[in-house]
């Protein structure tokens, strides 16, 4: 992705509810709804943002008791981990109570309802759903579910769990600055790509215990070496027949390959790869500095009414919203 490895530090504390709506769709969801149900007089926002390529980590808090609900992430895994108070949390049929002990994970499926005291200020971690996938297929080579069958927390006190939330906050605090090690692009992606790894073998996910039926069959390397050429070049212009060949199969053997492995044709996957790269472009731009047409452009779309289609029909807005930051 264009620009991934360079970190984008984004603040905000305001006492206006729709300016946090705004700022909150813009960098996380944009079908996000966030409601006061505490005293509106006390509502306090902040948060400190850093974006770094497919994450996003945050530290947040909104200063009065709020209820925040979302549909499916759909392009994104999720964690909450409370610095202080107690978040109750209600996703695909399980309560969590989050604390400074356990944090609470969200898969890219199913309704999130959220409780929200205005006592409790918390690390949020966004992770692309692709590249957490990936880590996962990487370190087991092996085809893994999407999404993820991943469990509804995980521990911060012992085990992993402490070390991936010690590293969250130490990244965190290190990209605030303009001038620390990590703020340099290449200490940035081995930092970022900890951060994945890190919460691959944190949250409880069923590989390496091979239960009936969730354990698919190993990834082709011909699936393998076409996703690895379209993550590269994401904007170049590919065929099908061109990845075919990158893969060193014919293009029915590919097609077929990829609708057994991935779930889709290629094709369908690198238009989704591509406008989910539109899309965190767009999501940290200001309107002043880009258009949409030259980042769809530079992420392969050539007909500006096709790709605005795709983009609504995906992300439920039009490109221009999101450039505005505006729901």
């Amino acid at each position: 992705m264009a620009g991934g490895d360079v970190p984008v530090h984004v603040e905000l504390r305001t006492t206006d509810v729709a300016e946090a709506r705004a700022f909150c769709r813009r960098l996380y969801y944009a079908a996000l709804r966030i409601e006061p149900v505490g005293d509106p007089g006390r509502f306090d926002f902040s948060a400190d943002v850093v974006e770094l390529g497919p994450i996003t980590l945050g530290e947040v808090g909104y200063g009065t008791d709020i209820r925040v609900s979302c549909g499916a992430l759909e392009t994104s895994y999720h964690v909450l981990a409370p610095l202080t108070g107690m978040l109750r949390s209600r996703h695909r049929g399980t309560v969590v109570l989050a604390d400074p002990t356990r944090a609470v994970v969200y898969r890219p499926t199913g309704d999130i309802e959220l409780d929200w005291p205005g006592s409790c200020r918390l690390l949020s971690v966004k992770v692309e759903r692709g590249a957490l996938e990936r880590e996962l297929d990487a370190a087991l080579d092996q085809r893994v579910v999407s999404p993820l069958p991943l469990g509804a927390s995980f521990d911060l006190v012992d085990g992993p769990g402490r070390t991936w939330m010690a590293l969250v906050r130490l990244l965190l605090a290190e990209l605030r600055g303009a001038d620390g090690l990590a703020s340099q692009p290449r200490m940035a992606a081995r930092w970022r790509d900890m951060v994945v790894s890190g919460l691959a073998l944190s949250v409880q996910h069923p590989y390496g215990e091979e239960p009936a039926g969730l354990q698919g069959p190993y990834r082709p390397r011909t699936v393998k070496r076409a996703l690895d050429v379209m993550h590269a070049e994401p904007g170049r212009p590919y065929t099908t027949t061109e990845l075919a060949a990158v893969a060193g199969v014919g293009a029915r053997v590919l097609q077929d390959a990829f609708r057994q492995h991935v779930g889709m044709s290629p094709m369908v996957y690198l238009r989704r790869l591509r406008l989910d790269g539109v899309h965190a472009e767009l999501s940290r731009s200001e309107p002043g500095q880009v258009s949409v047409s030259e980042v769809a452009y530079r992420w392969g779309f050539t007909h500006m009414g096709r790709f605005a289609g795709a983009y609504r029909a995906r992300f439920g807005v039009p490109p221009s919203v999101t450039l505005r930051g505006r729901p």
